[in-house]
């Protein structure tokens, strides 16, 4: 049995609570869930080694931009209500 194989079927003991890496590993929701808890800085450092290791870097890049674009338009949305009711 090839490294692989224990992997997928869970007989390598250090891998029996992750499932087998892959390149189809990292998920458009896997690159959210790694964007959005890199931002807060608490990305563990296993989810960190399968990004770099399977993941592309402009998934993340756009992921990124993408978050950074509506974090910027809810702070001005936010800033934008309190001085309107502040106002009037």
């Amino acid at each position: 049995m090839n490294a692989r194989q224990q992997v997928q079927t869970g007989d390598h003991p250090d891998d029996q609570a992750t499932p087998a890496k892959g390149p189809g590993n990292v998920t458009f929701w896997t690159i959210v869930r790694s964007t959005l808890a890199a931002a807060i800085g608490v990305q563990n450092r296993a989810n960190r080694e399968r990004d770099f290791e399977h993941g592309t870097p402009g998934a993340f890049i756009a992921a990124g931009v993408i978050f950074t674009v509506i974090f910027v338009a809810v702070l001005l949305g936010v800033v934008y209500v309190v001085i309107r009711s502040a106002a009037g």
